[in-house]
């Protein structure tokens, strides 16, 4: 299947007050997993490299490229998105790539120097046909400073939009980044009101911290693309652990990771569930069809 356009997939999503799950990508194995998951549940969903990921496999190609092979490869559609990056350079090579998404994270600028950052980037993303996210304000968590009392104003994300030209927008609404913690309380009034003032669909960052009962009721509030990271290295470091402590002698990497990489998939299906992510009954056929004859990332990790 050929890789999804984000554009398309939260779309039809906000139409019909679906989540979609972006899941952040560290490893080889953490993309293997989100796909098997999603096909799973038979939903669509979004792989998210960050620029921190960049960073640390010191080239965008390696990851990007093995990505955007498990992408192409899903039953399921499946966008690769560039996420939080603030290199205008990495933007252009995410898209020679064949990233068809990108964040562009000038949050931490004054608002005015953020909106014309923004807005360049948002004019050369369009002209080369990318659908691009950004941020208005800085949502708390980075640095390792949580600051969920930070909230976005539906007047201000209106203009912000609006003088920008993106086609979503991170809100801050009292989640936080890199929370271990899942006990982050959103305001859902706020959320509602946004959706109300705001043309585009919204964001919410620092998902991990947010239980699933609010999840739901947030994506019902207005949100639509729901972005999780540290939920899923917290499963896949506790399954790793736990092999290893139950196997003293195992050197052979591939069985304590498989271990991580299954505990990522149940998780990914189960965020997909709680974010009502799936899209109509007969893709849920077409996928257990699909696993039954061994097709699909999800058989080949059972």
């Amino acid at each position: 299947m050929p890789v999804a356009g984000l554009g398309t997939i939260v779309a039809a999503a906000a139409a019909e007050r679906r989540g979609v799950g972006a899941f952040n990508v560290v490893s080889l194995e953490h993309a293997e997993a989100i796909v098997a998951g999603a096909e799973a549940a038979a939903a669509p969903v979004v792989l998210q490299i960050s620029e921190n990921c960049v960073a640390y496999h010191k080239d965008p190609r390696p990851i990007g490229l093995a990505t955007l092979a498990i992408a192409r490869s899903a039953l399921v559609p499946v966008a690769v998105h560039l996420d939080h990056v603030t290199d205008k350079d990495l933007v252009a090579a995410a898209a020679d790539l064949g990233f068809g998404s990108v964040m562009y994270d000038a949050s931490v600028r004054p608002y005015a120097e953020n909106v014309k950052a923004t807005a360049e980037v948002a004019a050369w993303c369009h002209d080369r046909g990318l659908w691009i996210e950004a941020e208005i304000g800085e949502i708390g968590g980075k640095d390792g400073v949580h600051a969920p009392g930070a909230r976005t104003r539906p007047d201000e994300a209106a203009a912000y939009a609006g003088a920008t030209g993106i086609d979503a927008l991170a809100v801050a609404v009292g989640s936080s980044h890199a929370m271990l913690t899942r006990d982050a309380v959103l305001d859902l009034e706020l959320i509602a009101e946004i959706r109300a003032a705001v043309p585009v669909p919204l964001v919410l960052h620092g998902s991990s911290g947010v239980p699933d009962e609010m999840l739901t009721a947030a994506v019902g509030a207005g949100l639509t693309k729901i972005n999780i990271a540290t939920q899923l290295n917290k499963v896949f470091t506790a399954a790793v652990r736990n092999y290893l402590a139950h196997d003293t002698v195992v050197v052979d990497p591939r069985r304590y990771v498989a271990a991580g990489r299954d505990a990522i998939a149940r998780e990914v299906t189960r965020l997909l569930e709680v974010l009502g992510a799936a899209q109509c009954p007969q893709q849920a056929n077409v996928c257990q069809q699909a696993r039954d004859e061994g097709i699909g990332w999800q058989a080949n990790a059972n």
